[in-house]
């Protein structure tokens, strides 16, 4: 079990406060799949997905950004459970989407850029490292039911 100082939870919560899930979410996922292009495999039904212009525009994208987004608020309203409030996604994407549980670093590492762009010299070293803290333990549970 992850144990959480009093400060980090704050942290997490404050980051959560200051998002913007409709504009985050969609960058979110959009930079993962321009900057990782083989990510693109699991979105085959999401349409035209041939260049950086066609991800951004794309309302498929943009609303599965802002899913992802909020799967998140789960983690958030249970982190002294993250593993288990995580069992059925991480079901989901292990036996029916197939989904590389790497794939989940590569886009906690795009959501953790977009967060710093977002609030600058607001997003401190003790801010990145709750943040960090938070998403590694949200990327192990979902990676948790593969074999």
């Amino acid at each position: 079990m992850v144990e959480w100082t009093a400060e980090e939870r704050s942290i997490i919560s404050e980051i959560f406060s200051k998002l913007d899930y409709d504009d985050v979410g969609p960058k979110c996922l959009s930079r993962c799949l321009i900057v990782y292009p083989w990510t693109q495999r699991y979105f085959g039904g999401f349409g035209n997905l041939y260049n950086a212009e066609a991800i951004l525009s794309n309302p498929m994208i943009a609303a599965h950004g802002i899913t992802v987004l909020h799967g998140l608020d789960r983690a958030l309203n249970n982190m002294d459970d993250i593993k288990n409030t995580y069992t059925q996604l991480s079901e989901l994407h292990s036996e029916k989407l197939h989904v590389d549980p790497t794939n989940f670093t590569l886009l906690a590492d795009c959501l953790t850029i977009v967060i710093a762009a977002k609030m600058g010299t607001n997003f401190t070293p003790d801010m990145q490292a709750a943040w960090q803290k938070f998403l590694s333990v949200v990327v192990s549970a979902l990676g948790r039911q593969y074999h």
